[in-house]
């Protein structure tokens, strides 16, 4: 018998703590994965719950929609993605609306629609592991979807640079640029780092907590649902196109896509 326990929740000392387990396909987000993350948040509107801390097992935080599985479950290359679209906006939107704090935690790789949850998350610490880059452009596509909580956290310059060129950076340039909070150099500097939001959150009264997040993530509620539509429809025509078939075949194929024009 399989264990399909893909997000793990612990409770201690009023802070529920969900865990992303599903390592072997580097946290992506398949159906099953995201039902029961968006379970673990319902759960968070338990009284007792003052905040959510959101992490992982392995080297990735998340990896983004899991495309493949939902091909293998026989859906068209457009079902799966409007299915991974509606899926990314429904926990940007939990995470927005929830009351509470969420504090992502991650110490691995973000790519895709893992930056989307860290982009929606209230509070982002990242330790030593942490990578980013939205190389969504070099497929031939664009971070759509993601890009209503990014551009409301990076620095407009920062996201001129990396929506555009796709570059790696870390987590120190994360946090230069908005995208996240604050960067460890060491785990056991992110565990400190962990511990005083924590206990500063503990502190504060469930009232208090709840109207200060609504005070902060209005403006990117105002509007979200047109917007989450129009990113929607875009990010759907992007995928459907012949340039974004090119450029996912090359990724595949481990060869550089027909328009790459670069010298390394």
């Amino acid at each position: 018998m399989t264990d399909d326990t893909l997000v793990k929740t612990a409770v201690d000392a009023s802070v529920l703590t969900v865990t992303l387990d599903s390592p072997s396909n580097r946290n992506a987000l398949s159906s099953t994965l995201v039902g029961q993350l968006q379970e673990a948040f319902d759960s968070a509107a338990d009284a007792a719950i003052r905040a959510v801390v959101l992490t992982h097992t392995g080297g990735t935080f998340c990896a983004g929609a899991d495309l493949g599985e939902a091909l293998r479950r026989g859906l068209s290359p457009e079902e799966a993605t409007a299915e991974g679209g509606k899926a990314m906006v429904g926990l940007i939107r939990t995470i927005l609306e929830l009351d509470k704090p969420v504090i992502v935690v991650a110490d691995g790789h973000v790519r895709a629609g893992g930056t989307g949850l860290v982009g929606a998350a209230d509070i982002a610490l990242v330790g030593p592991g942490a990578t980013f880059a939205l190389t969504e452009s070099r497929l031939g596509l664009a971070a759509s979807i993601i890009s209503i909580p990014l551009l409301a956290k990076m620095t407009a310059r920062s996201a001129g640079r990396y929506f555009l060129t796709g570059e790696k950076f870390g987590g120190d340039v994360a946090q230069q640029i908005g995208l996240v909070t604050a960067a460890s150099d060491t785990a056991e500097g992110l565990a400190a780092e962990l511990d005083s939001v924590l206990e500063g959150i503990r502190k504060a009264s469930p009232q208090g907590l709840s109207v200060s997040k609504k005070l902060t993530t209005a403006a990117l509620l105002d509007g979200f649902d047109e917007a989450a539509a129009a990113r929607a429809e875009e990010s759907m025509k992007l995928f459907a196109s012949d340039e974004a078939k090119e450029g996912m075949t090359a990724f595949l194929s481990k060869r550089r896509p027909e328009w790459d024009t670069s010298r390394a």
